[in-house]
């Protein structure tokens, strides 16, 4: 089907609106673009009103003469408004509703910088400095609580019935809670579809996981639909294999190498960093388990682990959740050990909450956090180079279980 083209203003007409007038000067405040928005407006208004009493409402009703109104527009001009009214009293317009003070399109801008890491009082002192208006730091916060209702919204929605990857992961935010700032964790399921393409599947907020917390996420994405998980990529977190065998028994549960890697470099002097990543590199690409830990035991064997011992035993706690690694071809393998989707996430969350130092609320920190993700996701328009070769394997290892992905 053909798409409809924008309408188009013909040249004639501009030429008689911008007539005897500065086109620079057009777009500043009060000039021309404000006078047409004020002038489409009360048309709409009015058109709204004679809708209003040709219906229902307007048996024995009729207009009342204008109400004046103030609003900004999303350039941060203020537009002074001839709002109709009724005797009735129950004329309530959808263009500008009774106690609307913002023209659609203000609030996204605040929004929109509130997602990008401003502080509440950081958008008011932005919004003054760019268009000379006093908006306080209590409707940026009104306008921003509007993203709650959103995030139930988005919490709630139907899931996809089979998820051939997901990806668990969690970040630690600063939250103000009873006088005291605690570190909580907001912990992330990054979905990939049959297709390739990602999706942020929930965001939970938790200052004490553990089996219990892990059993109540995996039963709410299961009661939104997903019946099938593939393959879960966790990053060491208490109680989580148990949780995702209980909630999903099928599901091949693999420890994230990113994550044991920079957990094994957490106790490795700086100038040693190198050498002990390219030594531990013959862990994780070994061709089978057998070789893994013949590799394994070589490194604790060697300088690097008897220097640094506690990374041999680290390893060998999680050795269940490597394993299941070494069954996947090198495709699949690059996508487990180079999660480039959930690092590139991370990445922008810590950055914009690193700029707040702490949240005031859980709310807050929900926020911001979702907003991050929801811009994040947009971005999101390309599978994996690797997905397709991938997808081949995965359709071998997993046979009518990823077929049904692909339904």
């Amino acid at each position: 089907m053909a798409r409809r083209k924008a309408p188009h203003i013909a040249d004639e007409l501009l030429d008689q609106l911008l007539s005897g007038t500065d086109a620079a000067a057009a777009l500043q405040q009060g000039g021309l673009l404000d006078e047409l928005k004020k002038a489409l407006a009360e048309r709409a208004l009015n058109a709204e009103m004679d809708h209003h009493l040709g219906g229902e409402a307007g048996v024995g009703n009729s207009r009342n003469g204008y109400g004046r109104k103030t609003v900004l527009t999303e350039t941060g001009g203020r537009v002074a408004l001839e709002v109709p009214r009724d005797r009735q009293g129950s004329f309530d317009p959808q263009l500008i509703a009774k106690y609307q003070r913002r023209f659609p399109g203000f609030d996204e801008k605040i929004v929109s910088l509130y997602a990008r890491g401003l502080s509440t009082r950081e958008i008011a002192g932005h919004v003054l400095e760019l268009y000379g208006v006093e908006v306080s730091p209590d409707l940026v916060s009104a306008v921003t609580d509007a993203v709650l209702e959103e995030i139930a919204t988005w919490q709630a929605r139907p899931l996809e019935p089979v998820y051939p990857l997901v990806f668990f992961d969690a970040l630690r935010v600063k939250i103000r809670d009873e006088g005291l700032v605690r570190n909580k964790a907001v912990h992330i399921a990054l979905g990939v579809r049959a297709d390739g393409t990602k999706e942020i599947l929930g965001l939970w907020l938790e200052q004490n996981e553990g089996a219990k917390f892990w059993l109540r996420v995996l039963n709410e994405l299961r009661n939104r639909g997903v019946e099938d998980i593939l393959l879960a990529v966790v990053d060491g977190l208490k109680g989580f294999p148990e949780a995702i065998q209980a909630a999903f028994p099928d599901t091949t549960v693999q420890t994230c190498i990113v994550h044991l890697l920079r957990h094994s470099l957490d106790f490795v002097s700086w100038k040693d960093r190198r050498a002990v990543a390219a030594a531990l590199k013959e862990i994780y690409q070994a061709v089978d388990p057998a070789a893994a830990e013949v590799a394994l035991t070589a490194f604790e064997a060697g300088p690097w682990g008897r220097k640094y011992a506690a990374i041999g035993p680290s390893w060998r706690r999680a050795w269940s959740e490597v394993v299941p690694f070494y069954a996947f071809p090198a495709e699949v393998r690059r996508i487990l050990y180079t999660t480039n989707a959930i690092e590139a996430l991370n990445a922008k969350l810590r950055s914009a909450v690193r700029t707040r130092g702490h949240f005031p609320t859980d709310e807050a920190a929900l926020k911001l956090l979702y907003l991050v993700l929801n811009r994040t996701e947009k971005e999101w328009t390309m599978p994996p180079r690797e997905w397709a070769m991938a997808k081949a394997q995965f359709a071998v290892i997993f046979s009518q279980r990823f077929t049904k992905a692909l339904a």
